[in-house]
């Protein structure tokens, strides 16, 4: 159930949604997170600095989309490529940090095959296809948690609700 927050003061409001093509306009959408599936589990990616679990994703470069920022920001951080074109899932509504800085995040989810050879980067150490019933090893971010499992279950993906 939303509010979900975080240790670092982030706070995830509410779930927006409306066409791709038409983010809120009451706050900027500067970057893209990805639920990727396979087989009923979602990955995540252990971030370094943050020192947790995350979903991967990232900031929008100038001249790119949403969808084009979470392809690339995918790959970057977990050698990772969806099986397909991922699906729009809407607009996460962030207030973050002691600033209580409104923002949206595009959150799109998509189908993996296979997994794909993972070699730990400057970002990320490790990933994990997590089934949210279970735990990770170390701490998973509230929030990215939270999407994943809101994103499985708009895929329709059967048992994705049993985590949330």
């Amino acid at each position: 159930m939303l509010p979900v927050g975080d240790q670092r003061g982030n706070t995830l409001t509410r779930l927006v949604h409306r066409p791709e093509t038409d983010p809120p306009a009451d706050a900027p959408t500067p970057f893209a997170l990805v639920a990727l599936r396979l087989g009923g589990r979602t990955l995540m990616a252990y971030h370094r600095g943050r020192d947790a679990w995350e979903l991967p994703g990232g900031m929008i470069d100038p001249g790119e989309s949403a969808r084009e920022a979470a392809v690339r920001e995918l790959f970057e951080e977990t050698a990772q490529r969806p099986d397909g074109r991922l699906d729009f899932v809407g607009y996460a509504a962030f207030v973050l940090g002691p600033g209580r800085r409104a923002e949206y995040g595009a959150l799109f989810t998509g189908r993996a095959e296979r997994p794909r050879d993972f070699r730990p980067n400057d970002e990320m150490s490790a990933i994990a296809w997590w089934d949210p019933r279970l735990p990770l090893p170390g701490r998973v971010q509230p929030i990215d948690a939270y999407l994943a499992v809101y994103a499985a279950a708009a895929r329709g993906d059967r048992g994705a609700r049993e985590g949330q």
